[in-house]
């Protein structure tokens, strides 16, 4: 079956799937009642695994935590790896994989790493309160990760696992990926492949009541300008012309008057340079400058990043971004170079619309109320964006929320969505599943 066949048979035979609470069947009861039964010891396996450093450069940490996850997965049946990221400079991922011959085949995204290093003051956990832990990773994403664990359980505990294909990737460097990137996302590029619905447990926008159904992509650019050093008193004459920073502030300039109001794009530059001499670190977070207030700048560095919601808004931004740096100043070039390593847009479709508005009767159905989109422009890149093309269904942000402070010393989560985004997940699974088979 071709893919648009199989993607039309797909949407027909979701397109009545969701029921009324009154209507639940007993599998569904089941799968409520095991993941109030499992509850307490995800939460255990939660603070025991955000108390586990797995900064992305701690490999050690994050095999750790991966070891944890991969002897729950085997309990349920999987069949799982530690996968070796030798090729690519980090630890690798946890796969696990289940083979049914019901229903639509499942890719479930997570990972393993914290932007939080060995260095970090942030370690360990502690509750604010009954609910609220704040901890290293608690939402980005060990939360997650065991919410994953936690509706695999309630699907075995249902008897409806075993009839399922379910693929999970763990990555081990979502939060500083390996390279070449060809290499370290080469096995979530390929279970891609072979599903047709994937499903990603980052934390969206810390909102519940959303989720997502597209993610801007996020690259690098960088930005090289020369000027003709001279004597100050001679800039801006024809044999000397204006120097790099002027005419780098010019392109920085005409970004902002032409691309400034594209919707859900963003372009930063995160660092400038320029002087008569500049040093650039290798990992570009900076670097030094010397020169003199009276001597025109010779170079300029600028390194930033660009992000879109879709390939084809990035291709026309980076088309005006070219423009703009060729019509350069007199006595001046200039030289925009992007870099293809970065995370790709996780582009809305009609797939993932459909799979919202499905997600959406789950969560009304259980009595947790109506899910929404998230706007591109409060979810940052992540995982699943690689999944964009090969599946026909894609939906982020079921993981761990409610809290705040991603990425920093003040990251939290609210643990009474554990069992919330569980129970949605392994229903809605379920009824994927029972619909396609047209049950």
């Amino acid at each position: 079956m071709n893919t648009q066949l199989k993607q039309i048979s797909l949407f027909a035979s979701l397109a009545f799937c969701t029921l009324s609470m009154a209507q639940q069947d007993k599998m569904e009861k089941k799968i409520l009642k095991s993941v109030d039964k499992h509850l307490e010891a995800s939460i255990a396996l939660l603070k025991k695994t955000v108390n586990i450093n797995s900064g992305t450069m701690n490999f050690e940490g994050v095999r750790a935590v991966g070891t944890l996850y991969k002897e729950e997965l085997d309990q349920l049946g999987f069949e799982t790896q530690l996968t070796s990221g030798e090729a690519y400079d980090r630890a690798g991922h946890l796969i696990a994989k289940t083979t049914g011959k019901k229903g639509p085949k499942f890719l479930m995204i997570g990972h393993l790493d914290t932007v939080f290093e060995l260095d970090s003051p942030f370690q360990e956990f502690i509750m604010l309160d009954d609910s609220m832990m704040k901890g290293p990773g608690v939402a980005d994403m060990k939360g997650g990760d065991v919410i994953i664990i936690l509706a695999m359980k309630a699907l075995k505990d249902a008897g409806v696992l075993e009839d399922m294909s379910v693929e999970i990737i763990m990555t081990g460097d979502e939060e500083k990926s390996g390279s070449p990137l060809e290499l370290s996302k080469k096995d979530l590029i390929d279970a891609a492949k072979r599903a047709d619905i994937a499903l990603g447990f980052e934390n969206g926008d810390n909102n519940p009541k959303t989720i997502v159904v597209s993610r801007r992509g996020s690259s690098d650019w960088q930005l090289t300008v020369t000027g003709q050093p001279a004597h100050s008193s001679q800039v801006f004459s024809k044999e000397v012309g204006v120097g790099a920073i002027y005419e780098t502030s010019r392109i920085l300039n005409e970004f902002y008057l032409q691309l400034a109001n594209e919707k859900d794009l963003t372009f930063n530059p995160g660092f400038i340079l320029g002087g008569t001499d500049i040093t650039i670190n290798d990992d570009l977070t900076g670097g030094t400058a010397f020169g003199k207030n009276n001597v025109v700048a010779e170079k300029t560095v600028v390194h930033g990043d660009i992000r879109a919601v879709s390939p084809e808004q990035l291709k026309k931004a980076q088309d005006v971004m070219t423009k703009i740096v060729q019509a350069h100043y007199p006595k001046t070039t200039a030289e925009l170079i992007f870099n293809d390593e970065g995370y790709p847009p996780l582009a809305l479709t009609e797939g993932n619309t459909k799979l919202l508005g499905i997600y959406d009767g789950v969560s009304q159905d259980l009595g947790f109320g109506p899910v929404e989109a998230v706007n591109p422009r409060n979810a940052g890149a992540a995982d699943i964006s690689f999944t964009s093309g090969h599946v026909e269904m894609a939906l982020d942000g079921l993981g761990l929320t409610g809290g705040s402070g991603d990425h920093t010393i003040e990251e939290t989560g609210d643990l009474n969505t554990i069992a919330t985004q569980a129970k949605i997940t392994a229903v809605l699974m379920y009824r994927l599943m029972k619909k396609e088979l047209g049950e």
